[in-house]
């Protein structure tokens, strides 16, 4: 054998010893690893933890738009649902770490529900052909979970809604009224009646029309309103004071979270987007999960999605005790009803 045959034959005993060690060496049963899904010129982590034992995936789409995936990596989420299956925290296209050289102009909730669909597609390559997938989406979520589910949901056993608005476009009026029912239901009780005056003031002074200026203002008093009302109902406090063991690039969390949201919003996500009315073709089993106080997402919203869903398998769970993160505030009856739809449909 010649000594150039015999280099190139060394070479490739090396490459097939290290894809052999590699495929071995993964410990399905706690699964700790980062993949990074690239499609359409993004380049998106999935960081991958939890029981691979039964190929069981809970992809999780984070708030925002513009979140970061580990953000949910707390409490009984990583204590509990790592244990039943494997989460996939999964920065999408423009936020968190993600990186990528595209244009702006190619920026949609489709091409994003399209990088959902191809993470879906690299899963599969990587663990095996039989996973099996959970689709969960938060906040901004459970716009892109529809958006993603609209698109082929044959990939996925259920859908999980977590206060998500599969209607941005009717989140405006919905601010409107709801703050000022709120409002007056507060001031019936005597409950920091000086702060809902000033809310029935902001609403009034509001446009009746869509006005990016008017709905930030409504948006940032939403959450001041969740203060408002843990503190005077007495609900409970969202615990996010538990380390994830990853540091993110902090310029880039702030970079791609305010550039994702601006490019959105001026195409249009919170005047022309809306799922409402294509929510009877998610057939899927579907789970609702909502804080009775969310103002962010008002709870309107949950009843909504659950009518509309054409799933035979849904249900619908309020959390009395939590406004818009019930995951954070009530997290082992949280926890309880994740598994319990996972392990029902899986």
């Amino acid at each position: 054998m010649s000594q150039k045959i015999l280099k190139i034959f060394s070479i490739l005993l090396v490459v097939f010893t290290l894809f052999s060690c590699t495929k071995e060496s993964i410990d399905l049963n706690n699964l700790n690893e980062t993949i990074i899904i690239r499609h359409k010129n993004a380049d998106m982590p999935a960081y991958v933890h939890g029981n691979a034992s039964e190929k069981v995936f809970l992809i999780l789409l984070h708030g925002g738009p513009g979140g970061t995936g580990l953000q949910y990596r707390l409490n009984t989420i990583k204590n509990q649902l790592e244990e039943n299956n494997v989460v996939v925290y999964f920065d999408q296209r423009g936020s968190g770490n993600s990186q990528g050289n595209y244009s702006e102009s190619d920026v949609s909730v489709d091409l994003m529900a399209e990088d959902v669909l191809a993470l879906t597609k690299v899963l599969k390559a990587k663990y095996g052909s039989e996973s099996r997938f959970f689709l969960m989406g938060h906040s901004w979520g459970g716009t892109l979970g529809p958006a993603t589910l609209l698109k082929d949901q044959s990939d996925f056993m259920g859908w999980i809604n977590v206060d998500g608005s599969h209607d941005p476009k009717g989140v405006y009026d919905r601010y409107r009224n709801n703050f000022t029912n709120v409002a007056n239901e507060q001031i019936a009780l005597e409950n920091s009646v000086s702060y809902w005056n000033n809310v029935l003031s902001l609403v009034q002074n509001v446009s009746s029309d869509y006005n990016d200026d008017d709905f930030f203002k409504m948006n940032r008093e939403s959450n001041k309103a969740h203060e408002i009302l843990t503190q005077d109902l007495g609900l409970n406090q969202e615990n996010t004071d538990v380390d994830n063991g990853f540091t993110y690039n902090f310029f880039t969390i702030s970079w791609n979270t305010t550039k994702i949201q601006s490019i959105l919003i001026e195409k249009g996500l919170f005047k022309d987007v809306s799922y409402t009315n294509q929510l009877s073709n998610i057939t899927i089993p579907s789970l609702i999960l909502w804080g009775k106080h969310d103002m962010n997402v008002p709870l309107s919203y949950a009843y909504e999605a659950y009518n509309n869903l054409g799933s035979n398998d849904k249900e619908l769970v309020i959390f009395e005790k939590s406004t818009h993160s019930p995951m954070f505030s009530e997290p082992n009856l949280f926890a309880n009803k994740v598994i319990d739809f996972i392990n029902q449909h899986k």
